[in-house]
């Protein structure tokens, strides 16, 4: 088990969803957020049936975040109760998870950045260029 967790929410519109994931992210709260939209939600709210078009956000962030997080997510989403189901990584790719962990670490405990390993295939847009004329 990591120490790593997935949440799920969900939003009324993109530009919600949108929003608050930049804010989470922006704010490291989350590493990462993906949405998928369109999707369409079921529920019983106040004693009724209701059907919604929602966009499903899967927020990948650390276990000791997810307070720090569903209170962000409260203060940011115009539902009454917005979603907030957290879900544990009990394994994953060791880069990956090293890498959300290492964006959701609070500034004290963030390493300063390392060069990337020689033949990760992980280059920057100006180490592709080198060694090629530019246009003139």
């Amino acid at each position: 088990m990591t120490d790593a967790v997935v949440v799920l929410s969900t939003a009324g519109s993109q530009d919600e969803a949108e929003r608050i994931a930049t804010a989470v992210v922006t704010e490291r709260l989350a590493a990462c957020v993906n949405l998928l939209a369109p999707l369409t939600s079921i529920y019983r709210w106040r004693g009724a049936v209701e059907r919604a078009s929602e966009v499903l956000l899967i927020v990948k962030t650390r276990r000791r975040s997810v307070a720090a997080l569903i209170a962000r997510l409260r203060a940011l989403h115009s539902y009454e109760v917005p979603e907030a189901i957290v879900l544990p990584i009990v394994a994953g790719s060791r880069p990956y998870l090293e890498w959300l962990l290492a964006e959701t670490a609070p500034a004290k405990m963030r390493a300063t950045p390392r060069r990337r390993p020689r033949g990760s295939g992980l280059r920057s847009a100006s180490a592709r260029s080198r060694g090629r004329p530019r246009p003139r």
